[in-house]
């Protein structure tokens, strides 16, 4: 595991991605790494990000902050909002994270079984729990080495339970309480649409501002107080969840790029290491392991 004593500070960024099945409706994805010096751009998850920094002190932007993350505190990135992420010191950081669906963190909050209709909404980024960082450190542990399935979902489900209930309350607020941030949050949600319905041939700045008659400037400022990042940072990112959904479907990264609009590998490389950690060709290894994983440098 990284993180453990005997390994030098200051290594080459190394990322692990791991799926297992049996613990939601779809898989579970897994991440190990440890980081030196990348920082990862602005993206967004479809599930919950909940990691344990097991090495160093990490360093994210998170709502219009910056925080920080040192060994065994634990991370929670809501799904849906934008955050970057670093090494916050010269020797880098080592951490492990689980990628749960939100309905499986909902149901915690569900006194009868069966999914909530709510999700599970952390306040904080940042949660100063020792003990619950080193139980998911173990469920993280049992789940990717998979000698006992029952073991590492009974850890993991035991984990979110504790999470949810400790550190979580039901709901999600809106950031700005107000008409004019649900206009925003309209604006947005148009441009987003637009530029995943157009992903191989996006329109231009103008063209969308002109659609929804507003300037280009308001448009980007709108988009990027809603959603964390421009317009094209988005389209990127969205372009990158495409062509993992394709990898996981046998698609070679050449047909990956081309399919999602990527003008060709070379960028579907850039931007798939600086959201997802590692190229297009270790993480497709990696899925199509046999639900095994692969280290990638």
């Amino acid at each position: 595991m990284l993180g453990q004593r005997g390994e030098r500070r200051g290594e080459r960024d190394r990322v692990v991605w791991t799926r297992v099945g049996g613990v939601q409706g779809g898989p579970l994805d897994l991440l190990t790494a440890r980081i030196g010096r990348r920082h990862y751009a602005p993206h967004i998850h479809d599930q919950y990000a909940i990691g344990v920094t097991v090495d160093g002190l990490e360093t994210m932007r998170y709502r219009g902050e910056r925080v920080y993350s040192g060994a065994g505190s634990v991370v929670v990135v809501e799904p849906g909002e934008a955050h970057t992420g670093g090494p916050a010191r010269e020797e880098g950081f080592a951490y492990l994270c689980v990628y749960p669906d939100p309905e499986l963190l909902g149901a915690v909050l569900a006194e009868d079984p069966g999914p909530s209709p709510l999700w599970p909404h952390f306040r904080e980024p940042i949660i100063g729990d020792l003990r619950l960082g080193e139980e998911l450190r173990l469920a993280h542990r049992a789940l990717r080495l998979g000698e006992d399935p029952l073991e590492g979902e009974s850890r993991l489900l035991g984990v979110l339970g504790a999470l949810v209930r400790r550190h979580a309350r039901p709901g999600r607020p809106a950031a700005v309480p107000a008409r004019r941030a649900a206009d925003a949050r309209r604006i947005a949600r148009a441009v987003a649409e637009r530029l995943s319905v157009e992903v191989t041939a996006p329109p231009t700045l103008a063209e969308v501002a002109a659609d929804l008659e507003m300037s280009r400037y308001q448009l980007l400022r709108t988009f990027r107080d809603v959603v964390g990042m421009p317009p094209y940072a988005w389209l990127a990112q969205h372009r990158v969840t495409r062509a993992r959904a394709l990898l996981d479907a046998g698609h070679r990264p050449a047909e990956a790029a081309f399919l999602v609009g990527f003008a060709d590998q070379a960028h579907l490389t850039r931007w798939f290491r600086r959201v997802v950690g590692v190229t297009p060709g270790a993480y497709r290894n990696s899925v199509q392991d046999g639900g095994g994983s692969r280290r990638a440098s």
